[in-house]
Formats: C-alpha cells, sequence, structure tokens
C-alpha cells in the first residue's frame, strides 16, 4: 500500500522539500508538534502542583511550584522561538541559494566561447584594417586614414587617452567618429563593433571628453592683427570690411530632455532644440562656439552671454563681426540695414538699386560664411543634423556639436 501510494503521488520539486524541512525544523510537523509544543509541559507542571497540593502531603510550597511554572513556561516558548528563527534563517538562504543558482547557470549560458571571442576580434581588426587602409574610410569616419592616425596618436600622448583590456585606442576612436559620422544607435554599434552597449557607452564618453580637451589648442579666436585675404583680394569688400575678422550666427539642433523640461526647449520647430551660438572666420574654421542654450532663448540674450561669461567670445578693439538683423548693431556687431531686401535670393532677379541694398548684398555675401560652415559641419556628421530624438542626453549632444 505504501508503495502504491508513493507510486501514485505526483512527483515534488527541490521547492517542496525545502519548505518541508523548514516545517519540521519549525515544529510544525504532526511528527514534531509534540517535541516542541509547550502544551504537554504545562500539564506536567499541573500535574506537580496536583500531586504537590494533595492532601496526603502535610507541606505546600505554592512559590517553588509557580517558580517551577514559570521557568518551564520560559523554556518552552525560548525553544519556539529559537526553532522559528531557524527556520526563517533557513528559508533565507534557500531563497538566496536558488537565486544565486539561476543567476549562475543564466550567465554561464551568455558566455561566448572561444571561438566566438576569436571571431568577434578577428572582424574587429579587419575593421579596423579596411579602416585605414581603404578608400571608404572618408566615407565611414569623416576622415582619412591618415588623418584618423594622427588624431588617434594626439590623444594618447597629449590627453592620456589609454587603451583598455580589451580595447585599443584605435578602436575607442574609430568606434566614437562611425556613431557622430553616421548617426548610429548604440544597438548598431555594439552588433557592428561586437561589443556591449555598455562598452560603446562608456567608450563614447570617454573619446568625446579627451576631444573636447582639444578644444583650446585647435579653436583659436583671431587676434585682428592682420586683414583675412579673402576680405583683401576682392575689391568689393576691400576696403570697405577690412576690420572684420568674422561673421556670427546660430543654428538649432535637436536634443532629449526631461518632460518637465521640455517646452523651454520646444519652438518652431515642433520638437526640442538647443540654440548653438557659433562664430568662425572667412575660410570657413569655427572659432568659438556656444552650446546649451534652449531654443525659446533670444538671440539678443545669447550673444550677451557670450560676450561677458568666463569663456567669453573675444573681439579686439577696433575689430568686429557680422550678424545677421537679428542681433543688436554694436561697435563690435556689425547687423544688416533693416527694412531693406538682404538674403542672397532676393538679389538674383533684381540688382541692388541704392547704396544701403548695396550694403546689405555685400554684408550678406561675407556673412554667408557662417552658413555654409553650419552646412558642411552637418553634413559631415548627421548626429547633429538630425530631426529625429538622439539617443543621447541633452549634455552628451552638446558636447558632441
Amino acid at each position: 500500500m505504501i508503495g502504491r501510494e508513493e507510486k501514485n503521488q505526483r512527483p515534488r520539486s527541490y521547492f517542496t522539500s525545502y519548505f518541508t524541512l523548514v516545517k519540521h525544523m519549525a515544529g510544525i510537523s504532526p511528527t514534531t508538534r509534540q517535541i516542541f509544543n509547550p502544551l504537554p509541559q504545562l500539564q506536567n507542571c499541573s500535574i506537580n502542583v496536583s500531586v504537590t497540593c494533595s492532601p496526603q502531603r502535610s507541606t505546600v510550597h505554592l512559590p517553588a511550584i509557580k517558580y517551577t511554572m514559570d521557568n518551564q513556561i520560559r523554556e518552552a516558548a525560548e525553544l519556539v522561538r529559537a526553532r522559528q528563527l531557524q527556520a526563517a534563517n533557513l528559508i533565507c538562504f534557500l531563497v538566496a541559494f536558488v537565486a544565486l543558482r539561476r543567476l549562475l547557470n543564466r550567465s554561464r549560458a551568455n558566455l561566448p566561447t572561444n571561438d566566438e571571442i576569436l571571431q568577434r576580434r578577428y572582424v574587429r581588426e579587419e575593421m579596423l584594417h579596411d579602416l585605414s587602409n581603404s578608400g571608404k574610410c572618408r566615407e565611414l569616419i569623416r576622415m582619412s586614414g591618415k588623418a584618423f592616425m594622427t588624431l588617434c596618436s594626439i590623444l594618447k600622448r597629449d590627453r592620456g587617452l589609454r587603451a583598455t583590456q580589451r580595447m585599443s585606442v584605435e578602436e575607442q576612436v574609430a568606434t566614437f567618429l562611425h556613431i557622430v559620422g553616421n548617426d548610429l544607435r548604440n544597438r548598431f554599434t555594439s552588433w557592428l563593433y561586437r561589443r556591449s552597449g555598455s562598452t560603446i557607452s562608456r567608450c563614447l564618453h570617454r573619446v568625446l571628453r579627451a576631444i573636447i580637451s582639444l578644444e583650446g589648442r585647435y579653436i583659436q579666436q583671431p587676434k585682428g592683427d592682420i586683414v583675412p585675404k579673402e576680405i583683401q583680394e576682392k575689391k568689393r569688400f576691400y576696403p570697405f570690411f577690412k576690420d572684420c575678422i568674422g561673421a556670427i550666427d546660430g543654428t538649432h539642433v535637436r536634443v532629449k530632455v526631461p518632460n518637465k523640461d521640455a517646452p523651454r526647449y520646444r519652438g518652431r520647430k515642433g520638437y526640442p532644440t538647443t540654440n548653438v551660438l557659433a562664430a568662425c572666420t572667412f575660410d570657413l574654421k569655427f572659432t568659438y562656439v556656444l552650446t546649451g542654450w534652449e531654443c525659446t532663448a533670444s538671440d539678443s540674450r545669447i550673444i550677451k552671454n557670450a560676450l561677458t561669461r568666463d569663456d567669453k567670445l573675444i573681439i579686439p578693439t577696433g575689430r568686429y563681426c557680422l550678424v545677421d538683423a537679428g542681433l543688436p548693431h554694436t561697435t563690435t556687431l556689425m547687423a544688416p540695414y533693416r527694412g531693406v531686401r538682404y538674403h542672397l535670393k532676393e538679389y538674383s532677379t533684381r540688382a541692388p538699386e541704392n547704396a544701403k541694398e548695396l550694403f546689405n548684398l555685400r554684408h550678406a555675401s561675407l556673412r554667408n560664411a557662417i552658413e555654409r560652415a553650419f552646412g558642411v559641419l552637418k553634413k559631415r556628421f548627421p548626429i547633429i543634423r538630425s530631426t529625429a530624438e538622439p539617443f543621447y542626453s541633452c549634455e552628451t549632444q552638446s558636447g558632441i556639436f
């Protein structure tokens, strides 16, 4: 009968065995209830009391009997409490053991084999070799192979960019340029380089900080001691604009911000953007960049902040920069005549008719350098041109610009 009953029973999991053991230790099962139940001990106490207090005895020690009963009750309660504490500890241990076992099994299942590791390494080495030796380097990372190797050596030598245990400096820089040059998502880049998403994210921010630290070396403001050749060599600009050192304008870059800050960054485009102020020379070299302002901020407020902050825009005495009609006309900022034709398209079918229109035409032709600089930059690095919601935060997107 016993064997037949056991045969008909459903197989029990190891959880059932664990909790059965816990019940036994807690004194809950029928076989152990009589051991840890204080009721029999209390009954023995009452029997002792009745025997001690029977008429056959001549002496009755009531205080001693009460003391003995209290001790027995206290000992029984402490025994039950100790068993319950042991059961609780055992439950916690078993839960932690099962969770750890599942985690270890899952980790072992996700670990790559030696063949997979070698294959991933081969794919990365082959990709880096193609970047530095093929003609597609400029298409993929927006610079030539020679410029790429020069940038890697500068970051290693001057900015302390170091190779990690499994990732070389060249791979880190190539990953960064691949992302900003093609507006790639973290998920696709991790698949392309056979890396985890967290590794790609850390690599992006590490290289970004190293490149931003080169700002003081490669983004230098003009001293104004020479006349730009773009003005000096053209009669329609010289000597009228001989004191001009550059052009200033702003552009909008889409960013991702929290919902509570979205109204401050949402303008006429319908999605959150940041207003980037930049200055450049007439050979399309940027000399100053100010990022982080929300698009609802006025241009006059942004230019005022750029001229007064610690890392301010410096315009030498006696020199000026060209700005559009949205900015104020001052001794250092030259704006066009308001209420007069200005944009180049407006002069495509009809020539200027007076001195103000002629000035605005030449002003627009010269200030067009900053618009062309923005166009070249956004075409080369689509991550700042895209109208889709960025994958990175507003601070990271501003740093990338």
